[in-house]
């Protein structure tokens, strides 16, 4: 403990509000809220903690606090900096999921479509269904039931969908208001429960068309009634009120915490969702937090019922959620929060091992590589590698681990502008300095440990552009290749010096994977930029072919190889004269 931390700590106020734990780049990795700011910000500070938390804290050199009237304005401001500092440490949701509705369009001529937006549109939309197929089904019953437009415009003649009866043809009949009304009024009866009574009407019309001898129509109706069995009966019936509402439960272990979240939409359980994070505070205050992410960040539809553990502060999270939250004490409204805790239960212990491995092989490598590099826990480490053929085509990429695990949303790839012929040290020189005097500028993260596929005069390149161009101190290692294209040393230290890694350690492993990802990166770029330019020089360097004959040849052949292949006749075809061919395959030939 620094410090900084000793003396703030000494300043806390006995009063609810939330806390900003931050890292040595002055990064927000930690936002939390408390009832009283003092105990619970200096509890991270003193006692034994298991080995997540126990990181946590290792990463903090400061902290920030923000008083607040209530705990419940602490947990709102809580949700509210999460979502703009979205900190590393905290429980991270997908903010860019969303589920589908059915839609019935305010159109002329409506439509039924399922869709991801809602929009202000006059538009009806039904939903929406955790469960995709389900939706997609439940459409495609309606389509055959009830012959509404299929088309986004309108066409000039009838399609396959009015002779199959699932149109009226809106493009060359005309087509009532009235005639539009019922079938709209039928499809959101049925879209809001009332599958029962549609198929008691549809099956009344079957035995009067029956007894009216026309059983043509009887068949047809008939066969929409089976639709209706076999989409229906998919979908098992929990509830009898219809009501939508989402049922959690959660268990906690070890300091994890697996929520379950169940669906219940129009009475019927259609899917679940879950979720496990690691937790710092008390299980009753994640909960809270989880539930404020779960509607705003990740984006759920609200339903208007919310069914908890009894654990959860109902009158909280009602205020927070603005949804009805009930604690349910008999019956089956019971049963299903049970179900969905003994369904968390059964989750966290399957995955525990699955999780304490890929620890051992991602975070706790990097903590050991740190120790033996004798530098602060690289949680990220930025990797470049070179690739070129005698010097054409020249590029190189970089790669970015966060925790010991790939981040290719970070992963850049660079096109070598200033030098020429194969100088793997000025090219490392360049992209370096590139990389780093834009990270300068637009202030992104920079890393904590850089690595170098290559030896001492890569790694003393890279550190002459940081150091005396850049005035950056950033660690810099270099991964050394045995003959057989395998990991073989770490250089590190100033001089370099070889760091000895026990062959069979995950911190071994780890500089593997770094290396292997970072060459497989490269390489392919490279490829990809070599088989483009190659293409592109033979065809530009050959009189008599343009812009429109490059075109027929990639259309006709594909590629060189195919090209290379062919006879002369086959370019004859496709109206390539005779010298232009001739020359072309010479040129190939060479």
């Amino acid at each position: 403990m620094n410090e900084t931390i000793k003396n703030k700590l000494m300043l806390l106020p006995a009063q609810p509000g939330c806390y900003l734990m931050k890292d040595r780049q002055g990064t927000i990795i930690y936002v939390g809220k408390a009832k009283i700011l003092r105990n619970r910000v200096r509890s991270y500070f003193t006692g034994s903690h298991d080995g997540k938390t126990l990181r946590l804290v290792n990463e903090i050199v400061d902290f920030e606090y923000i008083v607040t009237s209530s705990d419940m304005e602490a947990l709102i401001l809580e949700m509210n900096l999460i979502k703009k500092y979205d900190p590393k440490y905290n429980v991270m949701l997908k903010d860019d999921k969303s589920y589908p509705f059915i839609k019935l369009t305010a159109e002329r001529h409506p439509r039924l479509i399922t869709t991801r937006k809602v929009k202000k549109d006059r538009g009806k939309y039904f939903g929406p269904y955790p469960n995709v197929q389900a939706a997609n089904e439940t459409k495609k019953l309606l389509d055959r039931i009830y012959p509404l437009r299929k088309c986004s415009t309108l066409p000039d003649r009838v399609c396959l969908y009015y002779h199959l009866g699932q149109c009226l043809a809106p493009c060359v009949k005309n087509v009532s208001e009235g005639q539009y009304k019922q079938m709209t009024d039928e499809i959101a009866k049925f879209l809001n429960g009332g599958y029962k009574e549609i198929k008691k009407d549809l099956t009344a019309k079957m035995t009067a068309a029956a007894e009216e001898l026309d059983f043509e129509r009887a068949k047809e109706l008939r066969d929409k009634i089976a639709h209706i069995d076999a989409t229906m009966e998919k979908q098992k019936m929990t509830m009898t009120d219809f009501t939508d509402r989402d049922v959690f439960g959660y268990a906690v272990d070890k300091g994890w915490m697996c929520v379950q979240v169940f669906f219940i939409r129009q009475g019927k359980l259609i899917e679940r969702d879950v979720s496990m994070f690691p937790i710092y505070n008390e299980p009753e205050e994640e909960i809270l937090t989880f539930l404020g992410q779960f509607y705003t960040k990740a984006n759920h539809f609200k339903p208007r019922e919310i069914l908890a553990p009894d654990s959860v502060d109902a009158d909280m999270a009602e205020q927070l959620l603005n949804v009805k939250v009930l604690k349910p004490q008999r019956g089956q409204k019971k049963d299903l929060v049970k179900l969905a805790y003994k369904n968390a239960k059964i989750a966290l212990q399957e995955k525990f091992s699955l999780i304490e491995r890929d620890e051992e092989r991602t975070i706790k490598a990097v903590e050991n590589l740190g120790d033996q590099l004798g530098i602060y826990t690289p949680h990220r480490i930025e990797a470049f590698d070179n690739s070129n053929i005698q010097g054409t085509d020249p590029v190189s990429a970089m790669i970015v681990f966060i925790d010991g695990k790939p981040e290719k949303r970070e992963y850049r790839k660079y096109k070598i502008k200033s030098v020429k012929g194969p100088d793997d040290y000025e090219s490392m020189r360049e992209v370096v300095r590139r990389r780093y005097t834009r990270v300068l500028k637009e202030e992104l993260p920079l890393p904590d440990l850089i690595m170098i596929d290559g030896g001492k005069g890569h790694v003393e390149a890279v550190r002459d552009v940081l150091e005396n161009e850049l005035g950056l101190d950033i660690p810099i290692s270099g991964l050394v290749k045995d003959d057989k294209h395998r990991t073989s040393q770490l250089l590190f230290g100033n001089p370099l010096e070889i760091i000895p890694l026990a062959r069979n350690s995950q911190e071994f492993y780890l500089l593997q994977r770094i290396q292997d990802e970072v060459h497989r990166f490269a390489i392919t770029f490279h490829r990809q930029l070599r088989g483009k330019n190659a293409f592109q020089s033979i065809l530009d360097d050959i009189p008599g072919i343009g812009e429109k004959r490059k075109k027929q040849l990639l259309k006709a052949f594909g590629s060189v190889k195919k090209m290379k292949e062919a006879p002369i006749e086959e370019f004859r075809k496709i109206g390539i004269p005779a010298n232009v061919a001739e020359e072309l395959k010479q040129r190939l030939e060479e």
